[in-house]
């Protein structure tokens, strides 16, 4: 076969604000890696970032249609992820975005440029992100729970995607060609 590259059917699950886009991104980026796409549903769910397969008979079609080799599990403490989730504000009139851990306003809660009040968004609120960090709990558990019995579910733990993403590039390095050479562990 020779020039013809393997294909890998990877799923990357992991809870709202836990670093699935930035790790997906990266994997892209440093990996020959051709992009799955089962049909509207799993570009829609993309699209809106709900992510797929999120419940078991979701992961059971999609075992049906293609047979998947890895699931990347990113773990990232529920604590950690709400911080994460939870320290953004934005300025609704300019759609500027602070983020009270990497680049907070100078004066909390107010806009640098006109003094105006900062909010939240909805879905950044503490209560909305314990609820939808909950109900991913829920969905996903059974989800991994099957991926582990058919033993293709790798689990990496960490508090920073800069901290997991050496051990998934590790991972990947056993599995897939690399494409840029020169982009080694670093992000």
């Amino acid at each position: 076969m020779g020039a013809s590259a393997r294909l890998l059917r990877a799923v990357i699950m992991g809870a709202p604000g836990s670093g699935k886009g930035t790790v997906s991104s990266r994997i892209t980026k440093h990996f020959e890696l051709k992009h799955l796409s089962s049909g509207d549903l799993l570009r829609d769910n993309i699209l809106r970032g709900t992510g797929f397969p999120r419940t078991l008979p979701q992961a059971e079609a999609l075992d049906r249609n293609y047979q998947i080799d890895t699931v990347i599990n990113l773990n990232v403490p529920f604590e950690v992820i709400k911080q994460r989730l939870t320290a953004r504000w934005i300025h609704p009139a300019s759609g500027r975005v602070y983020n009270m851990e990497f680049n907070p306003p100078k004066t909390v809660g107010i806009d640098d440029l006109t003094g105006e009040p900062l909010i939240q968004r909805e879905d950044d609120r503490p209560e909305t992100v314990v609820k939808r960090l909950k109900a991913y709990e829920t969905e996903t558990e059974p989800v991994l729970k099957y991926y582990q019995k058919k033993g293709v579910l790798e689990t990496f733990s960490g508090t920073e995607t800069n901290k997991i993403w050496p051990y998934v590039y590790a991972f990947l390095q056993t599995r897939v060609p690399q494409v840029n050479q020169k982009a080694s562990v670093t992000p």
